[in-house]
């Protein structure tokens, strides 16, 4: 199974990093959708697990989770889902989901099964650092990579608790709020990465408010390793309903322009 480590020193240019809800708007447009953000140049994917609060997100990512849970999505078909892509391609994935899904799963079971099927991480968007140990037993016997963020307001001193306990990547927050596409970059982010540089080797990954392949290429002259695009896909997800072809060429020309922008940086 190709690794997070293997990537991000392959790889000349930042990873290009698109983040879809499993299932949305329904299993097999959606896995159509994944396999043009695959051929559009992705490096890594993040894909989520429709969750009934997902109190990270913004309205895009609300609604996109409606259409998954509508259309019938579960954990267990999440999993089908993932071993699908694998099959594809063997890309790296990151799970980006909820507490509860793990929880009413079944802790360890959740990280050995998920693994098995191809995933490399899980972020849990609504557990802190503080809370880690309760999850890195289960993470470390099913051999997965630790994800977590850090914020703008994260202090330097938990930064490094954070750098200390993470062997995948940095998810970074490049705002104070929600997940959903913005006109422009947050001014916190370019600090908060340069901050962030300065105290551990742990890639950086940029994700919440990117938008735009300017977006894309600010952060990789930032020196982030990776950009994370979601809300932007998953909007033109929205308004293409029952239109997967055209859902997938817009997605499919807008990566592919992404991609050729941090490629050049």
């Amino acid at each position: 199974m190709r690794t997070y480590k293997q990537v991000f020193s392959e790889l000349k240019h930042a990873a290009l990093i698109p983040f879809f809800v499993i299932g949305d708007p329904d299993i097999d447009s959606s896995f159509e959708i994944v396999k043009a953000a695959i051929d559009s140049g992705a490096d890594v994917l993040e894909l989520g697990i429709a969750f009934s609060d997902p109190i990270a997100d913004g309205p895009t990512i609300q609604k996109a989770d409606i259409r998954a849970l509508d259309n019938g999505v579960t954990v267990a078909k999440a999993l089908e889902f993932i071993k699908k892509v694998k099959a594809y391609k063997d890309i790296p994935i990151g799970l980006l989901m909820y507490y509860n899904l793990i929880f009413q799963y079944g802790l360890e079971k959740f990280y050995e099964d998920f693994h098995n099927a191809g995933v490399n991480s899980v972020l849990v968007a609504d557990l802190s650092i503080d809370d880690a140990d309760e999850i890195a037993p289960a993470i470390n016997a099913a051999g997965l990579d630790t994800v977590f963020m850090v914020t703008p307001n994260t202090e330097v001193k938990r930064i490094e608790l954070i750098a200390s306990k993470t062997t995948g990547f940095i998810y970074t927050v490049s705002l104070l709020g929600v997940t959903g596409g913005r006109q422009e970059l947050s001014d916190m982010v370019r600090p908060l990465v340069a901050k962030l540089k300065s105290v551990t080797d742990v890639p950086v990954c940029v994700g919440f408010g990117v938008s735009t392949a300017e977006h894309a290429t600010q952060l990789a002259k930032a020196g982030a390793d990776g950009v994370i695009i979601g809300s932007r896909l998953v909007k033109i997800i929205e308004k293409n309903p029952g239109d997967t072809a055209k859902a997938v060429t817009e997605i499919s020309t807008f990566l592919k322009e992404v991609k050729t922008a941090i490629a050049a940086v």
